[in-house]
This record gives C-alpha cells, sequence and structure tokens, in this order.
C-alpha cells in the first residue's frame, strides 16, 4: 500500500536544480535505474545511513503521493522490504516540506523533528 507521504534525500544542488525546472528527474541512481528512488518515513534513517553517510550537503523532502498515485509502485529492495519508486518526474508541488539534512557531531544526520515524529509514528 502506497503511503501517504514518501521521503527523497538529494544533494542541495539537486533540489536546487529542481526548484529552478519545477520537476525533479532524478538523482544519478535514479537516471541509471529508471525511477525515482524513495523511502517510508520508516525506511528513510536507514537510507540515509547506507546510502549517503557522513554526506552534510543534503536535503530531505517529504512528498505528497497523491498527486501522482498512479505513477508509484511499490517495489522490493532491501531485504525484500517494499520501497515506493515514482516512475516519472517528481513535480516539485508534490513536495510538501524541505529541509538540510546536517550531520549530528557523531556523523548521524539529524532529521527534523516533524519527519522524526512522522519516521516513530509509522514504525508503530
Amino acid at each position: 500500500m502506497l503511503p501517504d507521504f514518501v521521503y527523497k534525500i538529494v544533494s542541495l544542488d539537486e533540489w536546487d536544480d529542481a526548484m529552478e525546472k519545477g520537476k525533479f528527474y532524478g538523482a544519478e541512481i535514479d537516471l541509471k535505474d529508471g525511477y525515482i528512488h524513495f523511502s517510508t518515513a520508516a525506511q528513510v534513517a536507514e537510507t540515509a545511513q547506507k546510502h549517503f553517510s557522513g554526506r552534510d550537503d543534503l536535503m530531505i523532502v517529504k512528498v505528497a503521493t497523491a498527486p501522482d498515485a498512479r505513477h508509484y509502485k511499490m517495489e522490493p529492495s532491501r531485504a525484500g522490504a517494499l520501497f515506493p519508486h515514482l516512475y516519472a518526474p517528481l513535480p516539485v508541488s508534490s513536495a510538501a516540506r524541505w529541509q538540510e539534512l546536517p550531520l549530528r557531531a557523531n556523523g548521524e544526520h539529524s532529521f527534523p523533528e516533524e519527519m522524526a515524529e512522522d519516521m516513530a509514528d509509522e514504525k508503530r
């Protein structure tokens, strides 16, 4: 089942480019795979740790899925977990919120309070 909101971790430059164009066409891995990778609230912290460890040039984008629901597929990835994939460019207008994703002193990413609450709610 597709969640109401999904999360995308992007570089500051990638999001700036999307804002200019009005659409996010994907990061290098997305373009290579043919779809835009997203995480659910419960998955995004692990995604940050696994694929973006130590990077301090990032944004986290909370995306409403309803406007483009027909272009999303929940597909198996890590250990069979279902991840949301978007098979179309992402309109910036579908982004409900975006914020920098800074690193803490311990090297882990510090998620915005609202998104941390979403993550905790989804894990319940």
